[in-house]
């Protein structure tokens, strides 16, 4: 990392491919992200690949606000990428970073969102292969965008997809429901709620890679529920695959902070995002031993089996209530809770 002091900030030159681009690109980016592919910083990156299948996935983050209790923008980007490529079945291994950088923004903190990706980076053992950097005028964008693009190998003989969901499967949810999600409101409303809040957001390729060699074709479905939260990745599984899901209130995880934000503010939390769990569906016979890996993980320990497929329910995810009546949760018409990734 550079020897910048705190004030300095981007400028359009940084932008412009000169010299201070240069300077930008050696001292902040490629220090933090050298891998032999990026090293040689082409306009492209050559990366040999095993023979086989691969997954590619790209996504952009405008997160607001950039810093937040359990992450910033950076970790983000890369985990919700690796998380993307591992729930289809694929081994995350080399992923592109796109930065929109705001004029005036400081370079202290585009050292901490960089180091923050470089470190996610090694934790879920993926390199960053290729890039690219633009600065804009100020209010051109607010503060910086990143954009990231993932390639990873897909496992043979497995094939995951939200079209593959049977009647008679199970539900399983990873972690607590809309965390990400209530961390992202309190950060940004300054709520006094008792317990801090903090985001999921983590990658979980090596938990994905465990279930897999032990269970193999018995999962058929994986799903990170970031924007729209649990009930809106369901619903697209269900449409997916056209076939009702029945999830149960009492089954689903879901913290104390996060209920004390949804309840003051009016949300319900199966539409707040998580960053860092997953839905699985998976093969009745094979719950209690997925359940076993899932709790041996240290980010997946309240891992719930929360509902199953059903062919009876028109097609329509339906949650049975604590009560024991029972209402259909539809997808999420709009926007909730905006640039929430």
């Amino acid at each position: 990392m550079t020897d910048k002091n705190n004030n300095e900030r981007i400028t359009l030159a940084h932008g412009h491919g000169g010299l201070a681009s240069h300077h930008l690109i050696r001292d902040i980016f490629a220090s933090a992200f050298s891998s032999p592919e990026l090293d040689p910083l082409d306009d492209a990156a050559n990366i040999d690949l095993p023979t086989g299948e691969i997954s590619f996935s790209t996504d952009s983050f405008v997160i607001q606000p950039i810093f937040f209790p359990g992450g910033d923008i950076g970790k983000l980007a890369i985990a919700g990428t690796v998380n993307d490529v591992a729930a289809m079945g694929a081994k995350p291994l080399f992923i592109s970073v796109g930065f929109i950088i705001e004029e005036g923004f400081l370079f202290s903190d585009l050292e901490k969102i960089v180091g923050s990706m470089a470190d996610e980076c090694r934790h879920a053992g993926v390199r960053i292969a290729t890039g690219d950097t633009k600065v804009v005028p100020k209010g051109a964008v607010d503060k910086i965008f990143i954009n990231t693009t993932g390639i990873g190998i897909r496992r043979k003989g497995i094939k995951l997809s939200g079209a593959l969901a049977r009647p008679g499967q199970s539900v399983i949810l990873t972690g607590p429901a809309g965390v990400h999600g209530a961390a992202i409101i309190v950060a940004r409303n300054e709520l006094n709620i008792r317990g801090k809040v903090y985001s999921d957001c983590c990658s979980l390729n090596d938990l994905v890679e465990q279930l897999l060699d032990k269970l193999g074709q018995a999962i058929t479905v994986m799903r990170d529920p970031t924007r729209g939260g649990v009930a809106t990745a369901l619903n697209e599984i269900s449409r997916a695959s056209k076939v009702g899901i029945e999830i149960v209130e009492t089954e689903i995880p879901i913290g104390p902070e996060t209920m004390a934000v949804s309840e003051i503010l009016g949300f319900d939390p199966l539409y707040l995002a998580n960053e860092g769990a997953l839905l699985i569906i998976l093969d009745d016979d094979a719950v209690d031993k997925a359940l076993r890996i899932c709790h041996s993980h240290p980010r997946c320990m309240e891992a719930r089996k929360i509902g199953e497929i059903r062919d009876d329910l028109g097609g329509k995810v339906v949650l049975k209530a604590a009560t024991g009546g029972r209402r259909i949760v539809d997808m999420l018409a709009g926007e909730m809770l905006p640039r929430i990734c």
